[in-house]
C-alpha cells in the first residue's frame, strides 16, 4: 500500500498535465500555440485542388457571393513567402473551422502594414541599409496608398479597388532575376494581370493593338505593357492633368524623335508648360488600340485623319471645324529629312541662312567698332575719328540750342512699336522655350496661354497698325512732296551706292586704315534698322495669320504650310528680338560714345556738337543752306531728360531681361 501511493499520485499529476496542455491549446489564436492552425490545418481547405469555397458578402446593397483565393501548393513552395505560416500574415483567424471565427482585436491581413513594420524595424535597429529591396517597397507602398487602386471600391465598401494580392498574388509571388528567362515570361504576363480580373475590355484592344501584337505574337519585351503607361504602384486616374502630362512623357520614352518633334507643335509646346487640353499622343494614336499609321484601321490613317482631328476641332466647341488642310499636317515633321518633309526642310535653311548671315556680320561689326572705339578713347583722343575738316563751326547765335531730330508723333511710334514688340516677346517666348526652367511661372503668371495668346495678338494688331500707319504716312508724305524727292537723296531711308562705300570705309577704320567715315542724315546701319521691320513684319505677320487663323487658311492651303508658318514666325522672332537687344542697342546706347544711354529718341532732340559729329555732312547742309535754324529749338526741361533717362532705362532693362530669357530658353532646348 506505501509503494502505491506514490505511484498512484503520478499517474494523477500526469493526467492533469495532459489535461492542462490540451486547454491551452484549444484556447490559442495562432500556429504557435494551435498546431491545428499550421499550413497542412489551411490547406485541407484552400489547396487549389479542394472544392471552391464561397464566402457570403454585399455586393451594390445585395447579398452575394465571392469565391476564396485558393492556393497553388508547387507554387506556393517557389514564392517569397514560402517559409512563412498562413497565420503569420492571417493573424485574426482564431480557429479552424469553415466559416472563421476571427478576432476583431487583430487586423486582417495586410501586405502594406506587414512590410511597413519589417522596415520601421529594420530602421530602428539600424539595419535599413542591408535591405535596399525592403525599402523599395516600403516606398512602393507609399505610392500605392495614394493611387487610384487604393480608392475605395464603391461597389464593395470596405474594400479598395485593388490591393498588392490582385496584382501580386502573394501566395505565388517570386519575381525571377533581371535578365532571365524567367522574368521576360513574367513581364509579357503584365498585361494578362491587369486584363483578364478587372480591365477586360482594355486587354481585348491592346491585344490587337500594335504594342499587344509585338509583345504577345513577336515576343517583343520591349513592347509596352500596361505598368509602362500606368505605372506599377502610383496608378492615378486617366483623366487627371497629371496624368495626362506625365503620358506624353511616357510614349516619349521609347518615341524619342516623335516625342521631340511633337513638343514644336502648338500642342507639344502648351502640353510642355503643365497645360493638359491640347492633344496628346492618345488623342490622334489611340491608348490601347495603337496601330501602325499604315494600318486602315489607324486612326492616324490618312483616310481617317479629318475624322480625329475633328474629335477637338468639332465647331461645336470653342474650336472651327477642321478644315481639309488638317489631314495634310505633319505633327512629327522636323527639319533633318528633306524625303519625307521637303518644305520643312527648305523653311528651315531659309530661315538658318538668314540667322547665320545677319547674326554673322552684324556680331563682327559691332564687335570691331566697340575695339575700335573704346581703343581710341583710352588713346585720350577727342573725337579724332570723326574726320570733320571742311565743317564749319556752330554760329554763336545757336549755340545752346537743339537739333529736333524726331518729332513727338515719330517718338511715340517709336515707343508703342517698342512697347507691343517686347509684350510679343514675353507671351511668345514661353511656347518657343517650353522646357526653360522660367517658362512654366511665366506662363501661370500670364494667365495661362489662353491668355497669353490673347495678350499676344491684341499687341500684334498694334505692332502692324503701327507699321501700316507708317506706310500711309510716308506715302501721303513723298506723295506731296514728289517733285523734291530723290530716291537716293540724303533724306531717303533706300540704301544707295554710298552706303555701300560707308560700310567699307567703315570696316577700314575698324582696323586703324583710315579714319571714321562721315554721314549725311541716316547712316546705313539706321537704314537696316528701318528695312528689317519690312520684311519682319511680312514673315512674322503672314506666318501669323496663317495659325491665328487655321480653319480659314486650312481650307487653302495644305497641312504643311502650318508646318513651315511656324518655322518661320519662331525663328524670325528670334531674329528680331536678339538683334534688337543686341546690335541695336549698341549701335544706339552700348558703344563707348554713347554709353549708357542715347535719350534721342526720348527727347527728340540732340545738341549742335553731336549733329555735328554724327552727321556732319548734314549739319554742314542744312548750315549752308539756311534751313538749319527751322529745325532748332530749346534744350530739353530737366524735368524731360530726367524722364526720358527713366523711361530709357526701363526698356533697356526689359529688352536685356527679354534677352537672358531668350538667351537661356535658347541653351536649354539644344
Amino acid at each position: 500500500m506505501h509503494t502505491l501511493r506514490p505511484m498512484l499520485r503520478s499517474i494523477c499529476f500526469f493526467i492533469c498535465l495532459l489535461f492542462g496542455l490540451w486547454g491551452t491549446a484549444l484556447a490559442a489564436p495562432s500556429a504557435a500555440k494551435n498546431p491545428k492552425l499550421d499550413r497542412d490545418a489551411c490547406l485541407q481547405c484552400h489547396d487549389s485542388q479542394k472544392e471552391k469555397i464561397k464566402v457570403a458578402v454585399v455586393i451594390d446593397g445585395e447579398d452575394d457571393e465571392r469565391e476564396l483565393r485558393r492556393i497553388d501548393v508547387n507554387k506556393f513552395a517557389k514564392s517569397v513567402h514560402s517559409g512563412l505560416q498562413c497565420v503569420d500574415c492571417h493573424a485574426n483567424v482564431v480557429d479552424a473551422q469553415k466559416n472563421h471565427q476571427l478576432d476583431k482585436n487583430v487586423t486582417k491581413a495586410s501586405c502594406a502594414d506587414c512590410h511597413q513594420n519589417l522596415w520601421e524595424k529594420a530602421q530602428k535597429d539600424g539595419t535599413a541599409r542591408d535591405k535596399p529591396r525592403l525599402e523599395l517597397v516600403a516606398k512602393n507602398i507609399e505610392a500605392y496608398k495614394a493611387s487610384f487602386h487604393a480608392v475605395e471600391n464603391k461597389n464593395m465598401p470596405g474594400f479598395a479597388r485593388a490591393v498588392c494580392d490582385d496584382c501580386h498574388t502573394s501566395h505565388e509571388f517570386n519575381i525571377p532575376p533581371k535578365g532571365s528567362e524567367g522574368r521576360e515570361a513574367w513581364h509579357r504576363s503584365i498585361p494578362q494581370t491587369c486584363g483578364s480580373k478587372c480591365h477586360e475590355d482594355q486587354l481585348k484592344v491592346y491585344t490587337s493593338s500594335i504594342h499587344g501584337k509585338e509583345l504577345i505574337d513577336k515576343g517583343n519585351i520591349k513592347s509596352a505593357v500596361c505598368t509602362d503607361c500606368h505605372s506599377a504602384h502610383s496608378v492615378t486616374g486617366t483623366s487627371t492633368d497629371a496624368f495626362r502630362l506625365a503620358n506624353v512623357e511616357t510614349c516619349g520614352t521609347c518615341h524619342q524623335e516623335e516625342n521631340k518633334s511633337y513638343k514644336d507643335t502648338y500642342h507639344g509646346q502648351v502640353n510642355k508648360l503643365g497645360y493638359a487640353y491640347t492633344a496628346r499622343c492618345v488623342s490622334c494614336h489611340d491608348s490601347h488600340g495603337i496601330r501602325a499609321v499604315t494600318d486602315p484601321k489607324s486612326k492616324v490613317h490618312p483616310d481617317n485623319r479629318m475624322k480625329t482631328c475633328e474629335k477637338c476641332h468639332d465647331g461645336k466647341k470653342d474650336l472651327a471645324k477642321a478644315p481639309p488642310g488638317f489631314a495634310s499636317f505633319q505633327p512629327h515633321g522636323h527639319a533633318n529629312d528633306f524625303k519625307r518633309y521637303p518644305e520643312i526642310w527648305v523653311a528651315w535653311q531659309i530661315m538658318l541662312q538668314l540667322l547665320v548671315g545677319t547674326f554673322g556680320f552684324f556680331w563682327l561689326h559691332t564687335l570691331l567698332w566697340f575695339y575700335r572705339e573704346f581703343k581710341e578713347r583710352q588713346q585720350r583722343k577727342s573725337q579724332p575719328h570723326v574726320r570733320i575738316e571742311g565743317v564749319p563751326d556752330i554760329p554763336v547765335r545757336m549755340r545752346g540750342k537743339h537739333f529736333q531730330r524726331f518729332s513727338l508723333t515719330w517718338r511715340i511710334a517709336h515707343l508703342t512699336f517698342a512697347l507691343s514688340l517686347m509684350i510679343l516677346t514675353l507671351t511668345g517666348i514661353p511656347l518657343l522655350y517650353p522646357e526653360a526652367p522660367w517658362a512654366r511661372p511665366l506662363m501661370s503668371l500670364l494667365g495661362g496661354p489662353h491668355i497669353a495668346g490673347t495678350i499676344h495678338r491684341v499687341n500684334a494688331v498694334i505692332f502692324a497698325g503701327v507699321f501700316f500707319w507708317h506706310l500711309a504716312y510716308m506715302g501721303v508724305k513723298i506723295g506731296r512732296d514728289w517733285k523734291n524727292f530723290k530716291i537716293f537723296g540724303p533724306n531717303s531711308m533706300v540704301p544707295g551706292l554710298q552706303d555701300l562705300k560707308d560700310i567699307i570705309a567703315m570696316f577700314k577704320w575698324f582696323i586703324g586704315k583710315a579714319p571714321r567715315p562721315i554721314f549725311d542724315r541716316w547712316t546705313y546701319w539706321e537704314k537696316f534698322d528701318y528695312w528689317a521691320p519690312f520684311w519682319g513684319v511680312t514673315i512674322i505677320g503672314v506666318s501669323g495669320l496663317i495659325m491665328w487663323f487655321p480653319n480659314i487658311t486650312g481650307q487653302y492651303l495644305p497641312g504643311w504650310a502650318f508646318n513651315v508658318a511656324a518655322i518661320f514666325h519662331g525663328e524670325e522672332a528670334f531674329l528680331a528680338v536678339v538683334f534688337l537687344f543686341t546690335v541695336h542697342f549698341f549701335n544706339n546706347h552700348f558703344r563707348p560714345d554713347k554709353f549708357p544711354l542715347e535719350r534721342v529718341m526720348f527727347t527728340g532732340t540732340v545738341t549742335l556738337d553731336d549733329l555735328k559729329h554724327d552727321h556732319p555732312l548734314q549739319y554742314k547742309r542744312l548750315l549752308e543752306s539756311g534751313e538749319l535754324e527751322e529745325h532748332l529749338v530749346d534744350a530739353p526741361s530737366p524735368a524731360m531728360h530726367k524722364g526720358s533717362t527713366i523711361l530709357g532705362f526701363i526698356l533697356i532693362v526689359m529688352g536685356l531681361t527679354l534677352l537672358t530669357l531668350v538667351g537661356i530658353g535658347f541653351f536649354t532646348s539644344l
